[in-house]
């Protein structure tokens, strides 16, 4: 018999807590219809963003809205909370929360539950470079995503509208840090958008840009295998994409990007994507956690030696029984993600009715990246592919996994009206800063610091 109530915390509105969330649904719908079981998301915004997408809603292919999928519309049997869980007493089966209207008051709220999901996802992993935090530009989530595109528009016109060398220089010069997916396909697609960008300035070619791609390791792109990188490599290098590998961004001061090799760029764009790191969240927990900080879970998706808390996706540290050797963990990926959100879904609603639980369980089938439009790599199967195919396939596979059929219909509809009609190059950068100019006409005083402009990022 199920228990009454049952109360089902999911921490974080990701692909394992959407996913999960959505499984739960559906498989406890007689149960949440009898109210024997509430399923409570607590998410720090209201929508789940699809970051594969981020790359092509940076150059302008997917509109931002389509980015993200709304938590309230398609999980209407949740009780969705935005807020920001703080810490967690899993031994009281307690959650103390920050929501909108505790902010206001600058309190905090308790909240109780019987089953704990465990699923804030990651943070992006920051190193103490000099000037970092002051001139860096994250890619994280969709807002960065669009502040980066208006950014790099906004360059452009920087240097399409000055005479002064150094200015113009320094605004054509964007250094990327980090050679993993996020770092290679934003700055794949972002060169792609800027290129084309170009020839609607009279004194702005694509040949005076640079593109600076900095990776402290030996190779780009490792889940694409060796040789896709060593392609990617190349294939970067042909459209005049500056690739340093084994070489790390030592400081960007005074916006110099300085590097490990002792060269030195004046730039306006620094875009950081040098890895992430598990959700500070996890460390404020009595929760067991592994030395890289994430929830020692088992291969069902429990927690290690903890009973009713759960974990998956980036924030835990899940062991592959499908590997050869002992000790192996699945790769912090979407493509777990979303998996182990089903297994999890299930197991959860076998645990409330007493049913025994299945170990998750899935062969890692390869990667697919984008390279810009009808450009990529891709690793699947055994099988190599590059090109117009391997983008192709990027686009297929990642248009079956991004939730509901409304968000397929309206991707697919934006390829398709971008496939007929130029690209649209105009840059909203006001949009960050959208009572600025009220409150300037208000009286208010104009930014001291050209950082501050309300017409753009930097």
């Amino acid at each position: 018999m199920v228990k009454v109530p049952v109360r089902i915390l999911i921490v974080g509105g990701g692909y394992v807590g959407l996913y999960t969330a959505l499984r739960l649904q559906r498989k406890l719908k007689a149960e949440l219809g009898r109210g024997e079981v509430e399923i409570v998301v607590v998410s720090p915004d209201p929508y789940m963003t699809y970051q594969p997408f981020l790359p092509e809603a940076a150059a302008g292919s997917i509109s931002p809205r389509h980015v993200v999928v709304p938590l309230r519309r398609v999980l209407p049997e949740c009780r969705i909370v935005v807020g920001e869980v703080r810490t967690i007493n899993h031994s009281k089966r307690t959650a103390t929360l920050t929501t909108l209207a505790t902010e206001e008051t600058g309190g905090t709220e308790q909240l109780s539950y019987d089953e704990l999901v465990l699923a804030p996802g990651s943070v992006s992993r920051t190193l103490p470079v000099p000037g970092l935090a002051e001139h860096g530009i994250g890619f994280k989530n969709v807002e960065e995503a669009i502040g980066l595109r208006n950014h790099v528009i906004e360059q452009l016109d920087i240097a399409s509208s000055t005479r002064d060398p150094a200015i113009r220089d320094a605004a054509l010069t964007f250094v990327f840090v980090g050679g993993g997916y996020a770092g290679v396909e934003a700055l794949a697609e972002l060169e792609d958008m800027a290129r084309y960008a170009s020839r609607y300035y009279h004194n702005v070619r694509r040949e005076d840009m640079k593109w600076i791609l900095v990776e402290a390791t030996g190779r780009i792109l490792p889940e694409v295998g060796e040789e896709m990188g060593r392609y990617t490599v190349t294939e970067l290098r042909r459209r005049n994409i500056d690739v340093r590998l084994d070489t790390r961004l030592e400081s960007c001061v005074d916006r110099i990007a300085v590097l490990s090799d002792g060269a030195r760029f004046p730039t306006r764009t620094v875009v950081w994507t040098a890895g992430v790191k598990p959700h500070p969240v996890l460390a404020a927990t009595d929760l067991p956690l592994n030395e890289r900080g994430r929830l020692k879970c088992t291969p069902y998706l429990t927690v290690d030696g903890v009973d009713h808390a759960w974990g998956a996706g980036d924030a835990a540290a899940v062991p592959d029984v499908t590997a050869d050797e002992p000790g192996r963990e699945t790769a912090p990926n979407a493509q777990h993600a979303v998996r182990q959100a089903k297994t999890l879904g299930d197991n959860i609603a076998r645990s409330v009715r007493g049913e025994p639980l299945q170990q998750y369980s899935h062969a890692y089938v390869g990667s697919v990246a984008s390279l810009g439009l009808h450009k990529g790599v891709a690793h699947v199967y055994g099988r190599k592919l590059k090109g117009w195919p391997a983008w192709f396939m990027h686009r297929t596979y990642h248009l079956s996994r991004v939730p509901t059929f409304n968000r397929k219909a309206r991707v697919l509809a934006e390829w398709t009206l971008a496939g007929l009609f130029k690209r649209e190059i105009v840059s909203l950068g006001s949009l960050e800063h959208p009572r600025a100019e009220f409150e300037l006409a208000a009286g208010g005083k104009p930014p001291q610091d050209p950082s501050d402009n309300s017409k753009g990022s930097s």
